[in-house]
């Protein structure tokens, strides 16, 4: 078993990792924001945490509270600009926030290292830290979604015009929605940071950007457990059909295609109304049965 953990390890810390960052994504789709910045959110966190103990010598700690402050912030002031915009036009916007950031670590060459990343970068965060991690940004969004925040977010993305003359702020509450997802982004950028010896540009770029959106769109939008069954399903895929690894791309596009024509709610979401719709269903039946006593 220790030996299985141990094989397995690199792909568990890659699980819990892209676990977090997939529900920093689930937040703001679920405030009805169509938005893929969280893999700039996640560089931005990564980079100014591991900058800040490899050349500037602060502690990983208070590095990683550095990174996802800077992420809340760059997210709150992200929003503004974003609330003018709606759907796919919010895509392309973050998009393009995501390109600027990968330029910029590319050619600050002085402070990212450039092209070829920051090195020596202290390990000190262990699977354990991450399972940690995760627990607790589970445990947040499964407290926000019994509040008041967490039934406007609904209401936001179910009909915001609806939300909107029922006194409901839609920009206050996108905004809310935008800094939660940038501080998981930061923080779960600055873990990812200080779980590896190194990190370059090329990691949190495009391809990046739309694996953190699959992973959702594939396990489901509308609860918690939804990003983590779509995490779980696309990085195990790749280990499960060894030839498939070189093609992953190619391979979550014919996944992502399926999915949006024959189950649109995602994975997890629709097989929980399926059984939903089954247990009703059995209900209705016991309820018009007549029973052995009763006239037929």
């Amino acid at each position: 078993m220790v030996q299985l953990f141990i094989a397995y390890q690199p792909l568990i810390d890659l699980f819990l990792l892209h676990s977090g960052l997939a529900l920093g994504q689930y937040i703001v789709l679920r405030a009805g924001v169509f938005s893929i910045a969280n893999a700039g959110l996640t560089a931005i966190g990564a980079y100014l945490a591991a900058g800040l103990t490899v050349k500037a010598g602060l502690h990983p700690a208070l590095a990683v509270v550095a990174g996802t402050l800077a992420g809340t912030l760059v997210a709150m002031l992200l929003s503004w600009p974003l609330a003018r915009l709606r759907g796919v036009y919010q895509a392309i916007a973050t998009l393009a926030f995501v390109q600027v950031v990968l330029s910029l670590n590319v050619y600050s060459e002085r402070l990212t290292g450039g092209a070829m990343g920051l090195n020596g970068i202290p390990k000190v965060v262990s699977t354990g830290t991450l399972f940690i991690a995760l627990a607790g940004t589970v445990y947040m969004m499964w407290a926000i979604n019994r509040t008041r925040l967490g039934r406007a977010f609904d209401a936001i993305r179910q009909d915001e015009t609806v939300a909107a003359s029922l006194g409901t702020s839609v920009r206050y509450y996108q905004t809310v929605a935008f800094a939660l997802s940038g501080a998981i982004a930061g923080f779960f950028g600055a873990l990812e940071a200080f779980n590896a010896y190194s990190i370059e540009p090329s990691r949190f770029g495009f391809d990046f950007a739309v694996a953190v959106l699959s992973y959702v769109v594939l396990g489901g939008r509308r609860s918690i457990w939804g990003p983590l069954v779509g995490t779980a399903v696309l990085l195990a895929l790749p280990e499960l059909a060894r030839p498939l690894a070189d093609y992953r791309t190619l391979v979550y596009g014919l996944i992502m295609v399926a999915v949006m024509g024959y189950m649109p709610r995602g994975v997890f979401d629709t097989l929980v109304e399926y059984l939903h719709r089954r247990r009703v269903a059995r209900v209705d039946r016991a309820a018009t049965t007549p029973g052995p006593g009763e006239a037929s």
